[in-house]
């Protein structure tokens, strides 16, 4: 059965999402504050997290952090009351897949879960045609999920991942962001088209020397992003 790990400290927020959760067929593990949270992430194989921020002791980005150093491959959505959009980007850019505002429908919750759980079984049972594929001073590892960069390995979340492959699959060819959003997120996906431009950033400060600057990871104007090899 599918595993996920709800971490939330309003018990009525808590006992709507685990309700709602088990009707679609998952298994569900609780947890009220972040200690907790990671004391339990150590004893199961958790498909996807459901984690609130805002929590008593350490918050969700601290929790998140752990969980990246811990597996990196998890699938991870961030919860909370706040809209602003600086929120969101730190919450994506501490290592989230997705950010969902409370409050949110039953409908919206588990169709945010489903989707981030078939990327994360899809890339689990991936069939693997060939096992690099290599770009310059850059190779991506495709059974291993992760990409090298001058012999050293650099961990990739599912997300970043799967958006690493796409550019790599064409290289030097600038990429629409909403087919990205498409590829990686899937057509269904019901966020924002922002997520894309976060997680970019996210994939630049790990591949390049200077993330201001960058070489490789390029963006196009008016279109996309695209990754130059030289």
């Amino acid at each position: 059965m599918k595993k996920i790990l709800v971490v939330e400290d309003e018990a009525a927020i808590r006992e709507f999402v685990v309700i709602n959760l088990k009707r679609a067929g998952y298994e569900t593990f609780e947890a009220d504050c972040g200690e907790k949270a990671l004391e339990i992430f150590d004893t199961q194989d958790f498909q996807v997290i459901l984690l609130d921020i805002m929590m008593p002791g350490i918050d969700g980005f601290q929790v998140c952090r752990q969980i990246r150093t811990r597996n990196p491959r998890v699938g991870i959505i961030m919860l909370s009351a706040k809209t602003q959009e600086m929120d969101k980007v730190s919450a994506l850019m501490t290592g989230a897949d997705d950010y969902m505002t409370k409050p949110f429908s039953p409908s919206e919750l588990v169709a945010r879960v489903d989707s981030l759980n078939r990327r994360v079984e899809m890339l689990a049972g991936q069939k693997i045609v060939t096992d690099k594929i290599e770009l310059g001073e850059f190779s991506l590892d495709l059974r291993r999920r992760i990409l090298i960069k001058n012999g050293e390995d650099i961990e990739l979340t599912p997300v970043e991942f799967q958006i690493t492959e796409y550019l790599f699959s064409y290289p030097e060819k600038a990429l629409d962001r909403t087919d990205i959003l498409k590829r990686v997120w899937g057509e269904s996906y019901i966020g924002e088209e922002k997520i894309v431009d976060v997680n970019i950033r996210r994939l630049r400060m790990k591949v390049e020397e200077d993330a201001s600057n960058p070489r490789h990871l390029v963006t196009v104007w008016g279109r996309g992003y695209k990754w130059v090899i030289g």
